[in-house]
């Protein structure tokens, strides 16, 4: 390890002027994925970059977010005051933006191993550039493309002097990419940027200032942070998230992602724990099968939360932090194998530590105490701080000195004795943790209330890489016993009848997003013996633009993320395929029968004429009738009650945001399947506007629209604002 202090400068400028002194003008820069970035260093080092060409700059980097744009006039008049107020003065990447717009100087690459979904789809640079990578071997692979530089985003407590800088929201790759570049004696610079907006996050994500280079601290770099405002959660995503929920056992453990899908289950999972009477109306009005009843039954549940969840996920959503104020996160894990085990079983209470552990111990089979073990127990409140390891002695605060070996009746009699941190009533465990995450990324309330988040509650959130949370293989006995009964909830985009999901890709190869971390997740599922993997898909992708809806069960595609052989648990909004250790048979017909009943005879015919269905196969008459207009039969009443809200874990819009939103949805729909003649002969037909619709048209610059197309929109507007019942 380093045991230099960095050169705190600044400013950013003065910062590249070192980067480029040491390194020289061969750049390749690691930045963290997501909200990691320091956006003012990044564009100050891609400026120099565009100035001087002499300068080979690579870009290795995942998620390069990017405030919304309008594509036209209407979609910016509204956009414009919504993203000043939510991004305010976050600074744009200025790399990712002319990567949108193929702009990118000849001397700049960008290869990225994720995108924003959908958002590279038709640039051919950042296509062929794209590195195909699952999450735990992204530091490795960044590596090996010739990384000399990380660059990240931190943060340092804010009064005491910075003797640690936290990583903050991105501890999830940087850990072990600067191992790498330490041990490999490659030539390498690592920068941090201060910005005091993000969240002080302890444990795993503390890194001594020595590790760092070059600091860059300056309030002006105290910038806000990316936000991800919320998305509405519809009815088919709640059907989803309600039928998901019912599989996750108290007691278990929890991973899900971010989206409306994701808020889904979050809403799902707090109703279940705060309101079950009504978390139980919603999935009675659920199409159930005897078989998902049963497999709800057999893996999860549906009542309230005893014992609660615990959070193993790569990504932090604000849903956990929900869970958490909720009741529903509150099962605590602790980082020693044995002591976890004994958890487990019921042999150890937390809250009630007596003697009796060291034989408890002995009896699963600990034995010598290592320095390791040692700090473990002293870290989790087991031992005294006092007791010390002296070769193979435990040294007593008295002074005895007893074998470090659980296997001696005498040093157990002595720990019991005298080695206990506390022997007094009300002795607990101390330091447990309710979630592990590898990154965080949301809305801006959720960085504001981890930020003011008293620092005992912060502690229970142990932000680290994800080369341990998405994976068993740095310690397979711990994060065994931590991860028991473990859900890991993903969405995917389509599946076909052999068990494939995809998640990522097209059929043409083109990359929508990326595997990330969603392939270890499944896997994972099926090393753990309690675990489940449960894939999120709508069944059906309805064309906005008035095209034929298509299917999202298929009978094969050119391209899969999750192969056939890790099947497991498939959820759309019709009910729950079980695929696990199934045939092809039955796994076919159990993911036709949770298809849009629009699409379920041709793909029996697929699935039939290619053999895999038996040719006198029917489907059965409860699964005939899956359609969005008896889904929205059972479902409307509910969310009329309230039970099923648009916003369920909050805003970023306002109400009249909210409204226009929906209304300019419908414009657009409307102005896309009527033919113009009829557009322009009902704008020339329509009154002057109510009086209520005057705010509304003054927020998008309507209240004189200047030419036709304008005309056009304002008329279309005010009559979806009326069916909307905003003007009312």
């Amino acid at each position: 390890m380093p045991t230099h202090k960095p050169l705190v400068l600044d400013h950013v400028e003065l910062c590249v002027d070192e980067i480029l002194q040491r390194l020289g003008k061969q750049i390749r820069v690691g930045l963290p994925l997501g909200l990691g970035k320091p956006p003012e260093l990044i564009n100050a080092l891609y400026g120099r970059a565009k100035a001087d060409p002499s300068i080979e700059l690579t870009i290795l980097t995942a998620l390069s977010l990017e405030k919304p744009v309008g594509g036209t006039a209407i979609e910016a008049a509204f956009l414009k005051p919504f993203v000043d107020r939510v991004w305010g003065d976050c600074p744009d990447l200025l790399y990712a933006v002319d990567a949108t717009q193929g702009k990118l100087p000849a001397n700049v690459k960008l290869q990225e191993f994720f995108f924003k979904p959908g958002s590279r789809l038709s640039n051919t640079i950042a296509q062929q550039n794209y590195v195909s990578t699952n999450y735990t071997t992204a530091a490795r692979d960044i590596f090996h493309l010739g990384c000399n530089l990380a660059m990240q985003a931190v943060c340092k407590p804010e009064k005491d002097e910075a003797t640690h800088y936290s990583l903050s929201c991105n501890p999830d790759t940087s850990i072990e990419l600067v191992r790498m570049l330490q041990e490999s004696g490659r030539a390498h610079l690592v920068v941090g940027v201060v910005n005091q907006h993000l969240p002080y996050m302890g444990h795993s994500a503390l890194v001594p200032c020595e590790e760092f280079d070059l600091v860059v601290d300056h309030p002006r770099y105290s910038t806000t942070l990316f936000s991800t405002p919320k998305l509405p959660v519809g009815l088919v995503d709640y059907a989803l998230g309600f039928y998901a929920s019912a599989l996750v056992r108290d007691g278990g453990t929890l991973q899900v992602g971010i989206g409306a899908l994701g808020d889904a289950v979050v809403h799902a999972l707090g109703l279940r724990h705060t309101a079950n009477p009504d978390y139980q109306k919603v999935l009675k009005a659920l199409h159930w099968t005897s078989a998902g009843h049963a497999l709800a039954e057999q893996t999860g549940g549906k009542a309230a939360f005893d014992s609660g969840l615990y959070g193993a996920t790569e990504m932090f959503v604000d849903g956990f932090l929900h869970l958490m104020q909720v009741g529903v996160l509150k099962r605590k894990v602790y980082d020693h194998w044995a002591l976890q085990q004994l958890v487990n079983q019921g042999r150890l209470d937390p809250g009630a530590l007596t003697p009796a552990v060291f034989d408890d111990l002995a009896e699963l089979g600990m034995r010598e105490i290592t320095p390791v073990d040692l700090a473990a127990f002293k870290r989790h409140g087991l031992l005294n701080d006092q007791v010390l390891l002296d070769g193979v002695w435990l040294v007593l605060p008295t002074g005895q000195r007893v074998l470090a070996n659980l296997a001696d009746p005498q040093a157990r009699q002595a720990l019991a004795e005298q080695g206990l941190a506390s022997n007094g009533a009300g002795a607990k465990l101390k330091g447990g943790t309710v979630l592990h995450a590898g990154f965080f990324l949301g809305p801006s309330a959720m960085y504001s209330a981890l930020k003011n988040m008293p620092q005992a509650e912060r502690d229970a959130i142990h932000m680290l890489g994800v080369e341990h949370v998405n994976q068993l293989d740095l310690n397979h006995g711990l994060y065994s016993a931590q991860r028991m009964h473990a859900r890991f909830i993903n969405t995917g985009i389509v599946a076909t009848l052999g068990g494939a999901v995809v998640s990522d890709g097209l059929a043409d190869g083109r990359v929508i997003s990326g595997v990330g971390g969603q392939y270890n997740f499944v896997a994972m599922a099926h090393q753990l013996p309690t675990a489940r993997s449960i894939l999120m898909i709508r069944s059906v992708r309805e064309n906005e633009t008035g095209g034929k809806a298509s299917s999202n069960i298929v009978f094969n595609y050119g391209h899969c993320t999750i192969p056939r052989h890790l099947r497991d648990i498939v959820v759309t909004e019709y009910g729950i395929a079980d695929l696990r250790g199934k045939s092809d048979s039955d796994v076919a017909k159990a993911l036709i029968e949770v298809a849009d009943s629009r699409f379920q005879a041709a793909l029996l015919k697929q699935a039939q004429e290619a053999g895999k269905i038996e040719s006198d196969y029917q489907i059965p008459e409860a699964f005939r009738h899956n359609t969005p207009d008896n889904l929205a039969a059972r479902l409307t009443a509910l969310e009329q009650q309230g039970l099923l809200p648009a916003f369920p874990l909050g805003c970023d819009f306002t109400e009249q945001e909210w409204v226009l939103a929906q209304a300019l949805s419908r414009v657009k729909a409307q102005a896309a399947t009527t033919p113009k003649w009829k557009l322009l002969l009902s704008t020339l037909m329509a009154g002057k506007p109510p009086a209520a619709a005057t705010l509304y048209l003054a927020r998008m610059d309507l209240t004189q629209p200047r030419g036709l197309q304008a005309r056009v929109v304002r008329a279309l507007l005010v009559k979806q604002l009326k069916r909307l019942g905003a003007l009312s």
